[in-house]
């Protein structure tokens, strides 16, 4: 990767932008990008059609029995797929940093400022870009109107009396997550406008980083020899694009609200629908210098002329008083607040505008239970806090904003890392709030274990973690609709144990709770066809359930495999178990987990059917590579089985029990010999020790097993599963091949290579990239002193994905060399957070 393709690559982002104004307060580090940019680059998603003739012939059964389950779900239940094989999302290359905290919805905002991605319903996206959506500003001087415009570059078919095309070569959106910029120019006006974003998502904030709101700061640079009088319009619809903002008996109302000496005002949109009804929220905050006006309601259709003119005519809106009549079916309303300021000369002032949104209360689509948001703690549940919210966050999103500086500072001002990377790690945490994310309550009648306790009593019924800190659950992905999909939080997880530990720590209880339960209701599995329980007992279930239906209380949405079979779910638990043990040094939390960490591997001790201390696939690998059909002991499976008993002997230790640490021991010890005998060719860990086709091919996750043990201060000494000298050339094999002998050493590392330097096509997954496993490998590769190798095999996935693909905000499961994705907007990505895990200066 050549230092001239890397400036290349960044520089192409913003070619096209004309104005040598970079607005006020934006950042030097993060994703840039000019509004007037097209990528070059249109990819398709991966569809069922874009399976090779050869693994259709494997699959054919399957096919045949999803094309059924799906036909049931969608044409005779009226349901959404958790996976849609043939309703794959497009791609939209629009996205910017999405709006909101954690687990209170979200409401994403494009780099050219569209509104566009709605996550208001639990887990459930709607992707529509709602036109009236927009800010405006109106310039007057000598009290006379001079310059009006939509800060927009589209020109709609609709609202034709707006003045619409702003040049978007003259502004640049900038974002650094959880806070966004968008600096406009304004031709001919020697006015320069910035606006910040802001979100309340700071780290070890269990109150603020809840919060459904989001603050924009209008910082309004006058460039000119004379006062100028600003003012910014905000409009807002009632509703989010969906068919039910046309339901009728939507409303809206103006609000004020004053207190502690600090006032705001703005305008209530109530969306009255029967489920899950909500309010939004458009305020500002009144200052000294700052009017504030607003329209309560118009119709967001037609010209729309009479808004236009009213601010047009003094930058004011006419303020009535009452509140809207409810809308009749098959109409919409909209709503517009507008703030005016005077800027002196060579000068600069600021508007401070609030969205908010509550929806307290929220059901998933079974309708059975009803939950808490956990911002209600603070905020009470009656769905009349949208004025409070807009309060709180328009007087304290400075105190956020001064947290979350403090958090960065130490990052970006280290000059030693690349601004790619300070913009990956930033940005990719888009997804802990925008990955369907809920967070709640736990009801007061819950018990996580469902009633189940062994003779030495179990978990408690309501975990003290829980009740204080509340639920967490995300999703897979966006177009993977799983909760806690548990192989792939695996990797996301170094976000939460680092940055929100609790959490992380609260979701490993649901997890626990749920191990020690079964279902065993019979049901079909489309891999195989057969009938099998739902959930056996002291299996980590591969997910807590979809949001279609009842999450919590019914797991293993994911029906394409009998997970009762995967030997990985059970493994990752152990090795997550004390990892953040390792991190918080909680040792409640591991007194709680042992007895389910040794229930989980006195399960797993079936699968090694020759004593030799080693488990063994048959079939399909495990749950993450689940399209990589494997025989025998796996590099992958193998290693996370070895490193479990280390970390088994380890915690054997800590709560003093020598004859179980023994037991874990003599395992390691013959499982390890067995590994290296039937795996290890001298340079890397076979694929697995069948001999067939492929079984020699260079697994770019082959290690994993042993980055874990590193991430919890493992490895070496007494608890060191693999040879170090091995480990790194294996490494150095992986590096060698599936990151430089693909495209050129650009776009990451392949999932498999064979030997002679080509992707392994032998299943639909092996040649694809993984983006979040490649962030694992490139920590891995730093955790044992490759520098260089990790920040490069990283690099290639953060260009491709953000600056070639146009992918910003949804970074996806996967691509390949060329043509095709597969599922946008992924939890696994959120693993890059593990390359900060160690103080990375100790490797350079």
């Amino acid at each position: 990767m050549t230092k001239e393709w890397r400036e290349k690559s960044t520089a192409d982002l913003m070619s096209r932008h004309v104005s040598n104004e970079m607005g006020y307060g934006v950042p030097k580090e993060g994703w840039r990008i000019c509004l007037a940019h097209e990528f070059k680059e249109k990819r398709k998603p991966f569809q069922a059609k874009d399976v090779s003739l050869a693994n259709v012939w494997e699959h054919i059964g399957l096919g045949v029995r999803y094309l059924k389950w799906w036909y049931k779900k969608t044409q005779v239940e009226k349901k959404a797929p958790f996976i849609d094989m043939f309703r794959a999302q497009p791609l939209r290359q629009i996205y910017g940093a999405p709006l909101g905290g954690i687990g209170g919805g979200t409401i994403t905002r494009g780099w050219r400022g569209e509104f566009c991605r709605w996550q208001l319903n639990p887990g459930m996206y709607h992707y529509k870009t709602v036109t009236a959506n927009q800010f405006t500003v109106c310039i007057r001087r000598g009290g006379q109107t001079v310059y009006q415009q939509v800060l927009s570059v589209e020109r709609p078919p609709t609202l034709q009396g707006w003045n619409w095309g702003y040049c978007g070569e003259y502004a640049f959106y900038h974002a650094l997550y959880p806070r966004a910029w968008t600096v406009y120019h304004l031709p001919g006006q020697n006015v320069t406008l910035t606006c910040r974003q802001i979100s309340p998502v700071i780290p070890h904030n269990y109150k603020d980083s809840c919060l459904p709101v989001a603050v924009f700061v209008w910082d309004i640079e006058n460039k000119n020899d004379y006062d100028l009088e600003v003012s910014i319009m905000f409009t807002m619809v009632n509703g989010s694009g969906h068919k039910d903002d046309k339901s009728g008996g939507h409303w809206n109302e103006p609000f004020h609200l004053e207190k502690e000496g600090e006032a705001v005002s703005g305008v209530l949109l109530h969306h009255c629908t029967t489920v899950n009804p909500y309010t939004l929220c458009i305020a500002a905050r009144k200052q000294s210098g700052r009017e504030v006006s607003h329209q309560t309601a118009f119709s967001p259709k037609g010209t729309c002329s009479s808004l236009w003119s009213d601010l047009i005519t003094d930058g004011r809106l006419d303020s009535p008083t009452g509140f809207s009549p409810p809308t009749p079916k098959g109409e919409k309303v909209a709503a517009a607040l507008a703030v005016t300021c005077s800027v002196p000369p060579q000068n600069r002032n600021t508007l401070e505008f609030c969205l908010a949104w509550d929806m307290p209360k929220i059901t998933f689509g079974s309708r059975e239970r009803e939950h808490m948001r956990r911002y209600t703690r603070y905020f009470g549940s009656k769905g009349d806090s949208s004025p409070s919210l807009s309060h709180y966050a328009l007087t304290h999103y400075s105190q956020w904003e001064k947290s979350i500086e403090e958090w960065q500072r130490p990052i970006l001002q280290d000059s030693s890392l690349p601004s790619w990377y300070k913009s990956a790690l930033f940005n990719e945490l888009y997804f802990v709030a925008d990955g369907g994310t809920v967070w709640t309550e736990l009801p007061e009648d819950v018990d996580i274990s469902g009633g189940v306790r062994s003779e030495e009593g179990g978990l408690p019924a309501q975990p003290a973690i829980i009740k204080e800190y509340g639920r967490f659950a995300y999703l897979e992905g966006q177009e993977y609709r799983m909760y806690n999909t548990y192989d792939v939080h695996f990797y996301a997880s170094f976000a939460l144990i680092m940055l929100w530990p609790k959490l992380a720590l609260s979701l490993q209880y649901d997890i626990a709770g749920s191990v020690v339960q079964q279902d065993p209701t019979e049901r079909l599995h489309l891999m195989s066809g057969e009938y099998s329980p739902v959930k056996a007992k002291n299996v980590v279930p591969h997910d807590i359930g979809d949001p279609d239906d009842e999450p919590w209380q019914r797991v293993n949405a994911y029906l394409i495999h009998d997970t009762a079979h995967w030997k990985d779910l059970n493994l990752k638990f152990v090795l997550q178990v004390y990892r953040d043990f390792h991190l918080t040094q909680d040792s409640q939390y591991l007194r709680d987990m042992w007895p389910i960490c040794q229930a989980v591997m006195e399960s797993e001790m079936k699968f090694d059917l020759d004593g030799d201390g080693l488990i063994e696939n048959s079939g399909y690998a495990d749950q993450t590579y689940d399209g990589w059909t494997v025989t025998g002991p796996s590099a992958y499976c193998g290693g996370l089985w070895l490193a479990s008993l280390c970390v088994m002997c380890k915690m054997a230790r800590l709560v003093d029990n020598e004859k179980t640490y023994q037991h874990y021991r003599n395992i390691l010890d013959k499982g390890s010999a067995a590994f290296d005998q039937l795996l290890w060719n001298g340079k890397y860990y076979n694929y697995d020790s069948s001999g067939k086709d492929h079984s020699n091919s260079i697994m770019s996750d082959q290690c994993a097993g042993h980055w874990f043990l590193r991430a919890s201060g493992l490895g070496e000494g007494e608890y060191q599963a693999f040879p170090k000298e091995k480990i790194q050339s294996a490494l150095r094999s992986v590096f060698d091949l599936n990151v430089m002998r693909f495209a050129g050493g650009q776009m990451g590392a392949v999932n498999g290579m064979c030997p002679e330097g080509v992707p392994d096509r032998s299943s639909v997954q092996s040649d694809e990239v993984w983006i979040g496993v490649v962030y694992g490998l490139a920590a891995t590769m730093i955790h044992e002193g490759m520098w260089e190798e990790g920040m490069r095999t990283a690099e290639g996935c953060y260009r491709t994905v953000w600056e070639s693909l146009g992918m910003a905000f949804q970074t996806p499961e996967a691509y390949c060399e060329k043509g095709i994705y597969r599922s946008l907007a992924y939890m696994r990505p959120l693993s890059v957070w593990a390359m900060q895990l160690k103080p990375i200066f100790d490797f350079k």
